[in-house]
């Protein structure tokens, strides 16, 4: 009686060493959302020094805590 054949193994390609090190990959989209923060924290800085305590820090929240992190994720 013929032994059946086992199943052909798959190899799953490995990431080489330059995938793995820095494959940050940013898009437009990201690029955008970045700017947007930096220009934000920097109008805040910019208007915390002229003396605004209400608009100043609201800028500095948003590009701090909203924008930069989205930044990043998406």
């Amino acid at each position: 009686m013929p032994r059946p054949t086992p199943a052909p193994s798959r190899t799953v390609p490995q990431p080489t060493a330059v995938e793995t090190e820095g494959s940050l990959r940013f898009s437009p989209r990201n690029l955008a959302l970045l700017g947007a923060g930096l220009l934000a924290i920097i109008a805040g800085y910019v208007l915390m020094s002229g003396g605004d305590t209400v608009l100043a820090p609201l800028l500095l929240v948003l590009g701090y805590a909203v924008l930069i992190p989205l930044g990043i994720i998406f």
